[in-house]
Order: C-alpha cells, then structure tokens, then sequence
C-alpha cells in the first residue's frame, strides 16, 4: 500500500519505560565492645568520624558497652568501608583494640 497525499498514516506509538534503577544495597557499621578501649575514646572516635552530638555518642557508646555491639551508621559500601578503616587505624594509632565492621543491612 503507497501512501498518497492526503492519507493520514497510522503510526504506532511505542511507549519505552524507563528501566528502574535499583538503590545500592547499604552497609550497617558496627562498633564491637572489648575490655580494654576506654569509654572517652570510644565517644571521641563516634563525634569525630560519625559527627555525633556529645549526648549522641554517649548514648551509643553504653549500648555498646552493654550489648556488645550497635550499629553507628548506614552508608553505601564505599562509604562504610571508608568509616571502618578510619575507625581501625584511629584506634590502631592510639593503641586501642576497638573493632569495626561492616554487614549489608
């Protein structure tokens, strides 16, 4: 079939969605109690690479304390490993055993 003028022309409309981008997966960061960090360097090291209020860092330093482990933030994986890196040789340079690490929340 030719098209001639004055035919209208039918044209099929294809509808492209977009594909939907899935969120990277999160990682939780979790500071582990030990006997032997002091409970001010823990609270430093939470105000200082966590940016946490005082009150903040108190609070998440007794959970710790009390339940062996709390979760201090959830990042992107880049970012979370970043986090437990600085925290390990923050406490590697002051000599303390403070652990740090990382789960996909």
């Amino acid at each position: 079939m030719t098209n001639r003028p004055g035919d209208r022309e039918e044209v099929e409309l294809g509808v492209k969605t977009k594909p939907r981008t899935k969120r990277p997966p999160m990682y939780k960061v979790l500071l582990l109690n030990d006997d032997f960090t002091p409970m001010e360097f823990v609270v430093h090291v939470l105000e200082r690479l966590f940016s946490m209020t005082h009150a903040q860092a108190i609070e998440i330093m007794l959970t710790v304390h009390r339940k062996g482990v709390a979760v201090v933030g959830v990042f992107s994986h880049e970012i979370a490993e970043t986090k437990v890196a600085q925290v390990m040789e923050l406490a590697r340079r002051q000599q303390h055993p403070l652990q740090c690490t990382m789960e996909k929340e």
